[in-house]
C-alpha cells in the first residue's frame, strides 16, 4: 500500500512538471521565439497570454519589445580639417523581425555588440568626413548680440553647409541601411558630447580669450567716452549755474545800488540841511579814500574838493 503512494505521488510530480513545462506565458513586453534542438520553429509570438510548447524539446527565447538604448563609447576621432575631437554619441533600436533577429544576432548582447560596429564605424566616417565646425554648429543663425560685437566676431563665424543635424541624420541613414538585414531598426541616433583633445583646447580657449578681450576692449571704450561726455556735461552745466549765478548777483547788487541811491536822493532833496550834510558826508568819504601819508594834492582855493578843507581854518 505504502509503494502505490509512491508511485503516485512520483507520477503527480512527474505530470506537473510535465505540465508546466508544457506552458509558458507571453509578457507585453516581450515577443518570443520557440526552438528545437536550436532551430527556430515557427514564426514569432508576439501576442501577451498563456502559450503552450513541447516540455524539455522546445526551448522558449525572450526579446524585448520595447524601444532598446545604446550608448557609445567615447571615441577619438580626426575631423576633415585635421582637429582631433572625442565623440560621444547614444542611439534607440528596436526588435522588428524577431525571427531574423535570432538567426542573426541569437541574443540582444550580440546585437548590441553589432551596433557597436555599425555606429561607430559610421560615426567615424561621418566626423572625418566634415570640418569641427560642421559637428559643433548645426545653422547659419546670428547670434543675438549687440551689433558692435557682432561686425568684431563676425569674420570668426564660419558658414556650415551641413551642420549637426544633418550629420546625424547620414549617421542613421546609413547605419540603418548596413543593420536592415538583422532585424532590427536603429530608430534615432545622437552624438551626446563632442570634446576637444588637449592641444585643440587650448587653442580654442586662446581664440575664446582673444575675442573677449576684443568685446571688454569695446566696452571699457565706450565707457570711457561715456564718462568723458558725462563729464564734459558736468562742466558745462557748472558753467551755466556759474554764470547764472554771477548773472543773478550784478542783478541783485545793481538793484541794492539802485535802491541805495533811491534812499540816498530822497534824504538829499528833503531840505537844505540835509543837502549840506549829504555833500559833507561824500566829501569825507572822499577824504579818505583819496588822502594818505604818501600822497600829496594840489588844488585851486576855488576848486569845489578844497571847499571843507579851507573851513578849517
Amino acid at each position: 500500500m505504502d509503494k502505490k503512494y509512491i508511485v503516485l505521488i512520483v507520477l503527480l510530480t512527474l505530470a506537473g512538471i510535465i505540465l508546466a513545462n508544457s506552458f509558458y506565458t507571453i509578457d507585453e513586453t516581450e515577443q518570443v521565439i520557440i526552438t528545437q534542438f536550436g532551430a527556430p520553429q515557427g514564426e514569432a509570438i508576439t501576442d501577451p497570454g498563456m502559450q503552450m510548447k513541447i516540455p524539455f524539446i522546445q526551448k522558449v527565447n525572450r526579446f524585448d519589445k520595447r524601444f532598446l538604448e545604446w550608448d557609445g563609447d567615447q571615441n577619438q576621432v580626426p575631423t576633415k580639417d585635421k582637429k582631433f575631437i572625442f565623440v560621444d554619441s547614444y542611439a534607440r533600436w528596436h526588435i522588428t523581425d524577431p525571427l531574423q533577429f535570432f538567426r542573426r544576432m541569437r541574443d540582444e548582447r550580440g546585437a548590441q555588440s553589432r551596433l557597436d560596429d555599425i555606429l561607430d564605424g559610421e560615426t567615424r566616417n561621418a566626423v572625418a568626413s566634415h570640418d569641427l565646425v560642421e559637428l559643433v554648429r548645426t545653422s547659419n543663425r546670428e547670434p543675438d548680440l549687440d551689433a558692435k560685437i557682432f561686425e568684431m566676431i563676425e569674420d570668426s563665424l564660419e558658414t556650415i553647409s551641413v551642420g549637426r543635424t544633418a550629420i546625424q541624420d547620414i549617421v542613421l541613414e546609413l547605419a540603418n541601411e548596413r543593420s536592415q538585414d538583422l532585424g532590427i531598426e536603429i530608430l534615432d541616433f545622437r552624438f551626446k558630447r563632442i570634446n576637444y583633445v588637449e592641444e585643440v583646447r587650448l587653442t580654442v580657449y586662446e581664440r575664446m580669450v582673444s575675442e573677449r578681450n576684443k568685446i571688454a576692449e569695446l566696452f571699457r571704450s565706450e565707457g570711457q567716452g561715456e564718462a568723458s561726455r558725462i563729464e564734459g556735461e558736468k562742466e558745462r552745466e557748472l558753467l551755466e549755474i556759474q554764470s547764472e549765478a554771477f548773472r543773478e548777483a550784478r542783478e541783485i547788487r545793481g538793484q541794492g545800488d539802485a535802491e541805495a541811491a533811491s534812499i540816498y536822493n530822497e534824504a538829499y532833496n528833503r531840505d537844505a540841511t540835509t543837502r549840506e550834510f549829504y555833500d559833507f558826508v561824500k566829501a569825507m568819504e572822499a577824504y579818505e579814500s583819496a588822502f594818505d601819508k604818501q600822497t600829496s594834492i594840489f588844488l585851486t582855493t576855488d576848486s569845489e574838493f578844497f571847499k571843507y578843507l579851507k573851513s578849517i581854518d
